[in-house]
């Protein structure tokens, strides 16, 4: 099995524990308050992640000399996912994935003023399309517009910052320390307002909990060793078969089936994604030296 295929399984076996971890969560937000959801899922996820780190080199790689960066990334990954779970509450299921796809449309246009990179003209025009998906989707002003939506795209922004820091520090700090401390400031968050949200689970809802967590842990993992095996203009595109896994998932536990502009608006940013993923591929193979 070469290496990129073995990517490409990475990357879809994680983006299916993400499905089944975002379904859960929207199951277990009829109930709880996203905050309580947010605890008990990084409450699960860190030993999990402190685990793997321990295989994966050892504990010190869990040694930071950046806790500054480390609890405004956990603050950024806490409004994500509030923000997140929210918006699952609110939509079906597959429109909530839908409109999380602009993310990576959040970080080209971030990526300028906090990056200073430059943006080609054909990835802008992607990107440009890809907003209009969204808007297809999300519809404002029209009578099927919801608010759910608004959280979505504010998980979205959030996420695109969280991404945008990871290129910042990405190179300075090791994996295993930025997603450690990414989770262990939402779990301090969110347990300092449980007193104010909690809600005592039913008996099912524990079982939920302990698996929201390990299949964050999982996907975490999964998409890790996709990057590591295959280049990311090969593995990356595989992150849009999540709109299948949710189409599937909403339906079998909702009854939901997205309308016609749902598919409409998710095919365009689909589309503006792997536009901007074979441009980077087709630059970065231009600029790689001949020999």
């Amino acid at each position: 099995m070469s290496p990129s295929f073995k990517g490409i399984l990475f990357m879809c076996a994680g983006v299916l524990c993400l499905a089944i971890g975002d379904a859960i969560a929207k199951w277990l937000g009829e109930v709880h308050s996203p905050l309580q959801i947010i605890f008990f899922r990084t409450l699960v996820s860190l030993p999990l992640i402190a685990l793997l780190a321990h295989f994966g080199g050892g504990l010190r790689k869990l040694r930071t000399r950046r806790p500054g960066v480390h609890l405004i990334r956990g603050l950024i990954y806490t409004g994500t996912m509030g923000c997140f779970v929210l918006g699952l509450t609110m939509l079906p299921l597959a429109e909530a994935t839908a409109i999380a796809f602009a993310a990576p449309l959040f970080v080209t246009l971030l990526s300028v003023p906090l990056l200073g990179e430059r943006v080609d003209g054909p990835v802008m025009a992607a990107s440009l399309l890809g907003f209009v998906g969204v808007l297809v989707i999300v519809r404002p002003g029209g009578e099927s517009f919801h608010p759910g939506a608004l959280a979505m795209l504010g998980a979205a922004v959030f996420y695109a910052l969280l991404m945008v820091t990871s290129r910042r520090y990405g190179g300075r700090e090791h994996l295993w320390a930025m997603v450690f401390y990414m989770n262990l400031v939402p779990l301090v968050v969110a347990a300092l307002s449980l007193p104010l949200v909690w809600r005592t689970p039913y008996p099912e809802h524990w079982p939920a909990f302990l698996a929201a967590g390990v299949f964050g842990v999982g996907a975490t993992a999964c998409i890790t060793m996709a990057f590591r095996h295959a280049p990311a203009a090969i593995a990356a595109p595989f992150d849009y078969t999540a709109m299948l896994w949710a189409v599937l998932l909403g339906w079998w536990f909702w009854g939901e089936m997205p309308d016609l502009w749902v598919f409409v608006g998710s095919a365009l940013i689909i589309g503006s994604g792997l536009a901007i993923a074979y441009h980077d591929r087709r630059t970065t193979l231009k600029r790689r030296p001949t020999l």
